[in-house]
C-alpha cells in the first residue's frame, strides 16, 4: 500500500511548487524543474499513488514531506 495518497495533478503541482519547483512546460504533461531536477508531472485526476510516490522520490522527498506540502 502506497504512502501517499493519489490526488489530482493540480494539487502535486502545487506541492511541488511550494518545495521550490517551477512549471517549465505544459502540455499533456507538466514539466517542472528547480534548477537540478527535472519532473514529469501526468495531467490525470488523480494521479495514481504508484505514480505520485516515485515523482515524490525523483524530487528528493520523503513520503512524510510530501504529505505536507499537500
Amino acid at each position: 500500500m502506497p504512502k501517499i495518497p493519489g490526488v489530482p495533478f493540480t494539487r502535486a503541482i502545487r506541492a511541488l511548487e511550494k518545495a521550490g519547483f517551477r512549471v517549465l512546460r505544459e502540455g499533456r504533461h507538466v514539466v517542472m524543474s528547480n534548477g537540478l531536477t527535472r519532473l514529469t508531472i501526468p495531467r490525470h485526476n488523480p494521479i495514481n499513488a504508484y505514480t505520485l510516490g516515485a515523482i515524490a522520490a525523483d524530487a528528493g522527498l520523503t513520503p512524510e514531506e510530501f504529505k505536507k506540502l499537500l
